[in-house]
């Protein structure tokens, strides 16, 4: 197995929903905002080359929204989906999976693209994955999270015919040495991939810990439906994680890709940061 980790770019989030109750003399010594209040946020992408197979996990916010849409996020072009590919030595035409942790337009915007009057999966020989109670949940989306279910991102999926689902088992296993676990407190069956990389665990948090200031167990973002269940998958999880010395790799930090746990007077802390290239 080979990791490639593929940056889809840089964008922007109101502080305050980021880190929900937290109040803003705390988290924005942890992620300084602009004059907007808002921060920046990475769309860091995961590519795990197994065999014949290349999986890409989540593929960022895509390029086919309006300018009015692109200017409420404040997207940074220095990386690109296609771009960070083309540097693992890939290009979209080699992607075999495409893995979705969840259809919030920021995970999955680049999954498809306009083609003239069309919209076409961009990744044109991959079969795309989700699950049963997701993918009724995204389609079928209640007024909280409806504008983050874009339905240009998603139903074009199913109407390619390259749609499938995986079973809602946890930890049933994806393929060789990668299992999923479900967690429901930030939108509903959200999958994170557990990966076995040469006798360590790396698990891709997706937005149960979007970033390392998001351990502490209060910073739960205001995004979340159900918030009082983010806080027990959190401590579940970072438990096991800390026992089990697990590798945390995060989607949406932009200043640290991974970090193992410490324990502190105060719980459950991080403890090194380190780019994925450190432990590969």
């Amino acid at each position: 197995m080979k990791l490639h980790v593929i940056h889809a770019g840089n964008f922007k989030l109101d502080g305050g929903a980021m880190f929900g109750i937290v109040p803003k003399s705390m988290w924005q010594k942890l992620n300084p905002p602009d004059e907007n209040n808002m921060c920046t946020w990475s769309m860091r992408c995961l590519l795990i080359e197994e065999g014949r197979r290349l999986v890409l996990v989540d593929n960022g916010i895509g390029d086919k929204q309006d300018a009015k849409f692109f200017g409420h996020y404040y997207l940074d072009g220095k990386y690109t989906l296609e771009g960070s590919l083309k540097s693992a030595g890939f290009s979209k035409d080699d992607i075999t999976d495409v893995f979705q942790t969840h259809l919030h337009f920021d995970h999955c915007g680049g999954a498809i693209i306009r083609q003239d009057d069309k919209l076409v999966p961009a990744f044109k020989n991959a079969t795309y994955w989700s699950n049963a109670a997701h993918w009724k949940w995204a389609t079928e989306p209640n007024d909280r999270e409806k504008a983050s279910f874009l339905k240009e991102n998603i139903l074009p999926i199913q109407e390619s015919g390259k749609l499938k689902f995986v079973e809602e088992i946890e930890g049933i296993g994806f393929m060789k040495n990668v299992n999923i676990r479900f967690v429901n407190g930030h939108t509903d069956a959200m999958m994170l991939p557990q990966i076995n990389y040469n006798g360590k665990t790396i698990v891709y948090m997706a937005d149960l810990l979007p970033s390392v200031p998001h351990i502490p167990i209060p910073y739960v973002m205001a995004y979340d439906t159900r918030p009082l269940l983010t806080l027990k998958e959190k401590k579940s999880f970072l438990q096991e994680a800390y026992e089990n010395k697990y590798t945390l790799f995060f989607e949406h930090d932009a200043y640290h890709e991974c970090c193992d746990l410490r324990m502190t007077e105060k719980g459950i802390r991080s403890n090194e940061t380190f780019d994925l290239a450190k432990i590969l």
